[in-house]
């Protein structure tokens, strides 16, 4: 073993003792989003530099709140680029102030009610905390993914029996969609030429609506989901909500696409859904799956973490054997069921646009 006064040594306890206390920086986050600490300082736009002390006058009007609590708060998240830290000249613990950085802007809500505050909370609620602790049990027995095993059924029917959770669902995922959709529809322009388009597993249909204001051409758009997902869906101009299930079938149309559906399942499971949507379209159809795209190789880079922490939580949360996937992995699915091409758009750091025509 090294010496342990070497540079590398230092180094690398630091390392562990960070990653050791990781938790430390989505809980502090998620303590914010519930003090809605974001919309107090953005103030309709303002974003002036406050105090803790400040902050708290506006989220506990009351008066009571430790604000060397928060402020506690506020400098991790500091670190991670949530707020910027403008320090005082002189010193003085309490004249630290915090304004909004780009990150910590997309948590303000925006004239839509709309904000990614709700995806943070979404992803800390008790059900869900509990299956962390079991995640080595996805290694030990894939049968079952640890949040069943925490919770004795799948997420999906738990939320679906949780009017709450499943409600919060809805709104992290709108939440989350729509600054996506809007930068997917000014990049990508595969909707061209399309007149029926069935969007599958889309909720309250949210991206159906925005793909059919950017592309007139479509005259029909079918919002296709489970029955009891729908049966809240808002009505939509030129949309209708057909419940079903897309391991059974999917309503016949010229392109189909779906958005997050598919990362979510086995890669047999992915070839029945993909499949299902081969029968359905017509000659020259195509498939427009969004879905995060894994990289090759892991490095240290942002995009690279988010998009492997988000293949953890599908592991954690939804399915053991459901995972993100690369390029390749989709191509070779692709070709499995008999799409003849396939073709990869980045569009986002996130999610990439998969097209897959017949």
């Amino acid at each position: 073993m090294e010496d342990e006064s070497s540079e590398n040594r230092k180094q690398a306890r630091l390392v562990i003792l960070e990653l050791a206390n990781m938790i430390s920086v989505p809980m502090a986050l998620n303590a914010v989003v519930r003090l809605n600490v974001a919309d107090a300082i953005w103030q309709g736009g303002a974003n002036n530099p406050l105090s803790a002390i400040e902050i708290l006058t506006r989220v506990l009007p009351d008066g009571n709140g430790d604000a060397e609590n928060l402020q506690r708060l506020l400098r991790l998240l500091a670190s991670y680029s949530v707020f910027n830290e403008h320090s005082p000249s002189g010193g003085g613990e309490r004249e630290r102030k915090y304004s909004l950085t780009d990150v910590g802007k997309t948590l303000v809500t925006d004239k839509e009610g709309l904000s990614f505050a709700p995806f943070v909370l979404q992803h800390h609620q008790d059900a869900l905390m509990k299956a962390w602790p079991l995640v080595h049990e996805a290694v030990v027995d894939p049968s079952k993914e640890p949040f069943e095993r925490a919770n004795g059924e799948p997420a999906y029917s738990y939320y679906l029996k949780q009017g709450n959770m499943n409600e919060l669902m809805v709104k992290a995922m709108s939440g989350v969609s729509v600054p996506f959709m809007r930068a997917m529809l000014q990049a990508y322009d595969g909707f061209r030429g399309v007149q029926r388009l069935v969007d599958v597993g889309g909720s309250g249909g949210d991206c159906l609506r925005m793909i059919l204001q950017k592309h007139p051409n479509i005259k029909e758009g079918i919002n296709f989901d489970l029955p009891e997902v729908l049966a809240k869906a808002p009505q939509i101009p030129g949309v209708t909500h057909v419940g079903g299930d897309m391991f059974k079938s999917i309503p016949q149309a010229d392109a189909i696409f779906m958005k997050w559906v598919l990362t979510t399942w086995t890669d047999d499971e992915i070839k029945t859904i993909m499949q299902n949507c081969y029968n359905s379209l017509s000659e020259g159809g195509k498939l427009i799956a969004c879905e995060p795209l894994l990289p090759e190789n892991s490095d240290n880079s942002h995009r690279t973490r988010a998009l492997l922490e988000g293949d953890i939580f599908v592991m954690t949360i939804y399915r053991a054997k459901g995972k993100h996937r690369t390029e390749e992995q989709f191509r070779k699915l692709a070709f499995s069921v008999g799409f003849p091409s396939f073709r990869a758009f980045h569009v986002d750091h996130f999610s990439t646009v998969l097209e897959f025509q017949k």
